[in-house]
């Protein structure tokens, strides 16, 4: 065979054999690069599917559903507690009312004992004795002298009365066992039907009749214990800033008024609903310094250790 031939034919079946080994070289790169994808892809599912476990493990252990649970419990205490909170709330409305009826029926019968004990001290007019002697026929019945008034000449006007009280109008003669003043049972009892009307928690009324009662009848012994009620159905009604004024003039009007402590509690509690705590204690403290042994000053002190 020619050798040129030769030369040509062994460079071609080179160049073959050249060919084919690139072409397998190629092939095992990709299968290679495939091979590492698949790997990469089959890591990322084993994570996923191991993040997933963990969830499911979770939510089978009992977490979540625990929690909403839990949630769930709270909302019944909740509901429970608020119920209660009303039935206290109430029971307390309640029994605050048993005590403001208690209260106002031992005013009343405090200002009864009151009237009358004031009553009795005024001055009696004294019968005139009657004489024992025997009338003589024919002659004017007379009337004895009392001891002691020799002085005095006897009647001898038939049926005589008892001469009239100083100070009394000419031709107006008191009646035997009445006291000169007259208008304490009409007092009573314009302040009874006022106060009926707070017991009956009607406190637009009680002030209005309370302050009629006050204009009408400024000197009586009644009236501080009027002027506190106005300022009691003014915090009834939530009006604390009028129950300050009303209470206050209590203490400027009657400053030696048995109700001035009581006065004094009251406008501390006023304060304390408008939010004046500082001026709530101040209060309490000036009750407690000025007025120690009332009953008022009692409970201001238990306030005062509680703040």
């Amino acid at each position: 065979m020619n050798p040129a031939w030769k030369a040509w034919a062994a460079a071609v079946a080179l160049a073959a054999l050249s060919q084919q080994a690139h072409a397998l070289f190629d092939d095992e790169e990709a299968r290679r690069r495939i091979a590492d994808t698949n790997a990469r892809l089959a890591e990322v599912q084993r994570k996923l599917e191991e993040r997933i476990g963990a969830m499911e493990a979770q939510l089978r252990s009992g977490g979540l559903v625990e929690l909403a649970n839990q949630i769930e419990l709270l909302k019944a205490d909740l509901a429970k507690l608020r119920g209660q909170i009303e039935v206290l709330t109430h029971e307390l409305g309640e029994a605050q009312k048993r005590q403001r009826d208690l209260y106002v029926d031992l005013d009343s019968r405090m200002r009864r004992i009151e009237n009358a004990q004031a009553a009795a001290a005024q001055p009696q007019p004294q019968p005139q004795p009657q004489s024992t002697q025997a009338p003589v026929p024919g002659a004017a019945p007379t009337v004895a002298t009392p001891p002691g008034d020799a002085s005095a000449a006897p009647s001898t006007v038939q049926g005589a009365l008892p001469a009239p009280a100083a100070g009394a109008p000419a031709g107006v003669l008191p009646p035997p066992g009445v006291a000169p003043r007259t208008d304490v049972a009409v007092e009573q009892r314009a302040y009874d039907a006022a106060l009926d009307l707070f017991k009956r928690g009607d406190y637009n009324g009680a002030i209005a009749a309370f302050g009629s009662f006050v204009r009408t009848y400024p000197r009586t012994p009644l009236a501080s214990s009027a002027q506190y009620w106005i300022g009691n159905a003014h915090f009834a009604r939530r009006d604390y800033r009028a129950a300050l004024t009303a209470q206050r003039t209590l203490i400027a009007n009657y400053p030696d008024s048995p109700k001035v402590p009581d006065a004094l509690l009251n406008i501390a509690s006023a304060q304390s609903e408008l939010g004046d705590a500082a001026g709530a204690r101040r209060t309490l403290e000036d009750l407690v310094a000025k007025h120690p042994a009332s009953e008022a000053a009692a409970k201001a002190k238990q306030r005062l250790a509680t703040r």
